[in-house]
């Protein structure tokens, strides 16, 4: 008995063994047909202790950007590290795992019982948050390989009037939406699916990824930062955390003087420039109406929104594969016949009853009801709170970057001549405020 029990023993360790380590134990199998094994379409897993070590580098790139952007104020050592980002997270990597794709891992974990996800894409969720919430986006900045990419392609960025730019500030909360909701009902990560640039990080994107990729960096040489600005979901959280950040980079270092020389530095326009006391005045009164009528709209707006999503319900569980499947035998029963159609065949091969498949996608389609109210009374309330940002205006005395929609990139920092002793260096002499 003590024989056969240590003999377990020692299988069990080696098993595990080879579980941590990543190895694999049996070698694959040899085909005498000239089968070639494929290639897999996501990076296997690494080691833990890789992993972890992806979190460290994390944590030490978000750190140096921190003291940069707060006190080095250097632009150019943000870009070398952000440039180092891009080598190790983006092309090393493979730009896997991220902190934005691991907002479908947090959300998979929350409704589905089976799944648990693993602490390192935990941790890659949440540090760029807590880092955000302490000292601005440095995340976006120099620690994000997406964003990398598209900052060095930036040449002659053209400005975009205030309302596009609020236009487009909605898309990114939209997609987080889409993004939640179909994590939650299991259906698709569609973040990771349709990442424009991690095509180019692996070098195996299709012609339609690869053109949708080729087409962000080619506007970007332009409207700088286009996935950043209308389309990251992460960046819409990072927004609302940075809004609240106890630090944040300054143009200045010292006392604004008016030079005005930072006015248009910024590719992004996030910089905010001063108000006119007078006409601030005038505006709190008018605006504070609409401010409180805004308000008391919101549960309108979500409630709408809701109803809209419900009935939307429908349309957007057509993406999900299992029901997908359903309606199509349903719609075609004749398939059945088609050896050629895999999903069907595996269907068929499977045991599985067509009553058992049909109460199964019924199941899934309620879970999208569910989710059609949620994810429109979250769009209902998005729209109702930037109808409220609108009517609100603050005084400013000086020229200063919008702490939700600054980068920290540090681009504004070269044109102040404004030193930290509060002196101001001599190009500042020949300006005219």
């Amino acid at each position: 008995m003590r024989k056969y029990l240590t003999i377990i023993l020692f299988l069990i360790a080696v098993t595990y063994s080879g579980w941590v380590n990543g190895q694999q134990r049996f070698p694959k199998p040899e085909f005498s047909t000239g089968y070639v094994t494929p290639s897999p379409t996501t990076p296997e897993p690494r080691a833990s202790l890789l992993e972890y070590t992806d979190v460290v580098i994390l944590v030490i790139v978000l750190s140096i950007a921190s003291w940069i952007a707060l006190k080095k104020r250097s632009r150019r050592l943000m870009l070398w590290l952000s440039i180092f980002s891009l080598l190790y997270f983006g092309f090393y990597r493979e730009g896997c795992i991220c902190s934005i794709g691991a907002i479908q891992n947090v959300t998979l974990t929350l409704f589905d019982p089976l799944y648990a996800i693993s602490l390192t894409a935990l941790l890659f969720f949440l540090i760029p948050l807590i880092f955000t919430l302490f000292f601005g986006r440095t995340f976006c900045a120099a620690a994000c390989p997406l964003g990398a990419i598209q900052d060095l392609l930036i040449i002659t960025p053209f400005s975009t009037p205030v309302w596009i730019r609020k236009t487009l500030g909605f898309i990114p909360y939209v997609y987080l939406g889409l993004a939640v909701l179909y994590a939650a009902t299991g259906t698709d990560f569609i973040i990771c699916r349709y990442d424009p640039f991690v095509g180019f990080f692996r070098a195996n994107a299709s012609f339609n990824m690869f053109l949708i990729g080729a087409s962000f960096l080619g506007l970007g040489l332009f409207f700088a930062r286009p996935y950043c600005r209308i389309f990251c979901p992460y960046g819409a959280i990072l927004n609302l955390m940075s809004r609240f950040s106890r630090k944040h980079l300054t143009i200045t270092p010292a006392q604004c003087i008016q030079c005005k020389l930072c006015s248009t530095s910024c590719p992004f326009d996030a910089i905010e420039q001063p108000t006119e006391d007078q006409k601030t005045d005038e505006l709190q009164g008018v605006n504070l109406k609409r401010f409180i009528i805004f308000g008391l709209l919101i549960p309108v707006w979500i409630a709408a929104g809701g109803y809209i999503g419900s009935k939307s319900h429908i349309f957007l569980s057509k993406a999900n594969p299992h029901i997908y499947l359903t309606e199509l035998l349903i719609a075609h029963p004749e398939l059945k016949n088609d050896v050629n159609n895999i999903d069907i065949q595996t269907f068929l091969t499977s045991g599985k009853s067509f009553e058992v498949q049909v109460k199964e996608a019924e199941i899934i389609r309620h879970k999208f009801y569910i989710g059609g109210w949620i994810f429109g009374g979250f769009i209902g309330f998005v729209i109702g709170m930037m109808l409220m940002n609108q009517s609100v205006f603050r005084k400013r005395k000086d020229y200063q970057p919008h702490k939700g929609e600054c980068f920290s990139c540090g681009r504004c920092l070269k044109y102040c001549p404004v030193k930290k002793d509060g002196t101001v260096e001599e190009i500042a002499k020949n300006i005219t405020p």
